[in-house]
């Protein structure tokens, strides 16, 4: 606590003022947390102060709130990347990051408990910098640091704000930032040790060396490339839940079953079920498989029944026998001419049993690494199968084009058109054939939108047996056997499996 109100008065965080009229006085709290390492080993024992944002006032003393963070695809494509050209990924964690942020508006907040001034125990902290807590914290750091990142010669990606890029004749080096957590990583090896060092002369940087833990994620280098998994998030979880001692399975979910919101008897507690569901959203960052899944059980989170906490159970018991896959980002791409984009989509039409919508899932390969996926249903209902096939198709190929786009920022090039992968001989045909134009004026968006492109040779089509169409785990609940086959082409190893060979 000492060490927090050092490095609060040291940033000049607050100036002690007499408590003004009518104004608003925000609340403070102190928060204490331990942080551990990846291995569960306790790192260091943290005290944070913070401000009880709950108690500001909208229009008086916050405005805008929104802060933008960098995505997942794009964290998975820069991790791709680093690994199919062994570039080397840098991490760093910024101190106090959000006290750095300069505040806009008047915030008054009362003296934190324990550090009470003994000779104006009346007065109130009239904040200069912002603090954990307020509302407009995240907003004013972002703006802080990304201010500052052009006078070191970045420009920031316009497909993700939060990835900002520098290029120079000695190579490349590209910033991620999401919130406080920062990772650097490119070509230019020396770039990268200048622009750490010119970072922790203005921000109070920590250099966490080699990127090895971020945002839940372990990430480990191996002798052919990247393991990227969320085995300790996984566990935490499951712990959390009190499933850690539940029986295995072989699938998320069962194969080819459909779940309607009336089944079963509704949650006394809808919390937990909740709470778990949001937490298996995030662990779909380095697990696609559970994607579907995971997708079918958050369209009940506002009054889940015992069937739907179930298909949870179910997640988890697949999980526990699954904790240690992960992505494996292979550097067997590091010639040139390797760096292509591949894509499969499919859909699985009406799927749906009360809205008869379909469900639209697709994954986007760099390379030899899966860097992009979804599993959603489609918002409006399709009259036929071709139609659900290529509503899916456009959605891909926008995801494609926007990948396409990321690279562009990169100077990474494509050599080849991305070839997109559809097991829908009707859908295809209506990419490349004007005859059928007519059947589906409704589509007119999505049917100019990938036309154009397969015209422009900025996309390529082609058919793929369904035994072969590795978006099928994205749409539906399969059979184990085809379940795991889709898993091994997911890229989703186990890190033992890679060492061993």
């Amino acid at each position: 606590m000492n060490e927090e109100i050092d490095a609060l008065q040291k940033q000049g965080t607050w100036s002690l003022v007499p408590c003004p009229d009518h104004k608003n006085i925000v609340g403070s709290k102190w928060i204490y947390k331990v942080k551990r390492n990846p291995d569960g080993s306790i790192s260091r024992y943290k005290a944070r102060l913070v401000a009880q944002g709950f108690s500001q006032a909208k229009g008086l003393d916050y405005d805008e709130t929104f802060s933008p963070v960098v995505r997942h695809s794009t964290v998975r494509v820069i991790l791709a990347l680093a690994a199919m050209n062994n570039w080397e990924l840098r991490q760093l964690d910024v101190k106090n990051a959000f006290l750095h942020g300069d505040l806009k508006e008047e915030v008054y907040m009362a003296q934190p408990q324990g550090f009470v001034d003994p000779v104006h125990p009346d007065y109130v902290c009239l904040l200069r910098k912002s603090l954990y807590g307020l509302k407009q914290a995240p907003r004013a750091w972002n703006e802080k640091f990304t201010s500052f990142l052009p006078s070191l010669g970045f420009v920031f990606s316009h497909s993700d704000p939060s990835l900002f890029v520098h290029h120079s004749c000695t190579g490349m080096v590209a910033l991620l930032l999401y919130v406080d957590d920062i990772v650097i990583t490119g070509s230019d090896s020396a770039g990268i040790n200048t622009v750490i060092s010119e970072l922790s002369m203005v921000f109070d940087m920590k250099d966490l060396g080699s990127l090895s833990y971020f945002l839940g994620l372990e990430i480990t280098r191996v002798k052919h490339g990247i393991f990227l998994n969320q085995t300790k998030y996984a566990s935490d979880l499951l712990v959390k839940s009190g499933m850690d001692t539940l029986k295995a399975c072989s699938s998320p979910c069962l194969p080819h079953y459909h779940m309607t919101k009336d089944q079963g008897t509704p949650l006394k507690d809808p919390t937990p079920y909740r709470s778990i569901v949001g937490a298996l959203q995030y662990l779909t960052f380095s697990r696609p498989d559970i994607a579907y899944a995971v997708n079918t059980v958050c369209q009940f989170m506002t009054s889940p029944t015992d069937v739907h906490y179930a298909a949870v159970k179910r997640i988890l018991r697949y999980l526990q026998g699954s904790l240690q896959k992960g992505l494996f980002f292979s550097s067997n791409g590091a010639l040139p001419n390797s760096v292509y984009i591949k894509a499969f989509c499919d859909a699985d039409w009406a799927g749906e049993v009360i809205q008869r919508r379909s469900t639209t899932g697709f994954i986007v390969y760099l390379g030899a690494c899966p860097v992009s996926w979804q599993s959603k249903k489609q918002g409006t209902v399709s009259r036929s199968s071709t139609e659900a096939e290529y509503r899916s198709l456009a959605n891909t190929a926008a995801e494609i084009s926007w990948i396409r786009h990321l690279l562009c920022d990169l100077q990474v090039r494509i050599p080849y058109a991305p070839l997109l992968k559809c097991d829908n001989m009707s859908a295809l045909a209506l990419a490349s054939n004007p005859v059928f134009h007519s059947r589906i004026k409704h589509l007119d968006n999505d049917f100019h939108f990938v036309r154009e492109r397969v015209q422009h040779n900025d996309l390529k089509l082609e058919y793929v047996s369904t035994k072969e169409q590795t978006a099928d785990v994205l749409t539906k609940g399969l059979p184990s056997p085809l379940f795991q086959s889709h898993c091994t082409n997911l890229r989703l190893v186990t890190l033992a499996e890679i060492e061993g060979g």
